[in-house]
């Protein structure tokens, strides 16, 4: 069996979902580039959730307004742009049957 090489700058949970793919999928390099940058996307999402969990939804601006958290914009655009990257690997995809997307296996 081949040995996975699992980049150490992603989060504990995305390290194991990125294993998980390489395990169960045959994927060309630039599909590999793809799964590592959704990954990332999702990591930095939970980033930007989790400081908004702490700082809460508004922010006062120097008017003294309340004005939606910065992090709120960084979560929604990350989780997006994971969904949009893991979309383009087409992993739910039966290749034989769907007949687009990358040939996984």
């Amino acid at each position: 069996m081949t040995r996975i090489l699992v980049p150490k700058h992603l989060s504990k949970e995305m390290q194991k979902f990125y294993k998980s793919v390489m395990q169960d999928f045959s994927l060309e390099a630039h599909h590999i580039l793809i799964l590592v940058k959704s990954c990332e996307c999702f990591d930095r999402a939970e980033q930007a959730r989790l400081q908004v969990a702490e700082e809460g939804l508004t922010l006062i601006d120097r008017y003294g307004s309340p004005k939606q958290h910065p992090c709120c914009k960084i979560e929604l655009d990350s989780k997006n742009a994971a969904r949009l990257l893991l979309r383009e690997l087409g992993l739910d995809l039966e290749p034989a049957e769907a007949g687009r997307g990358p040939r996984l296996y």
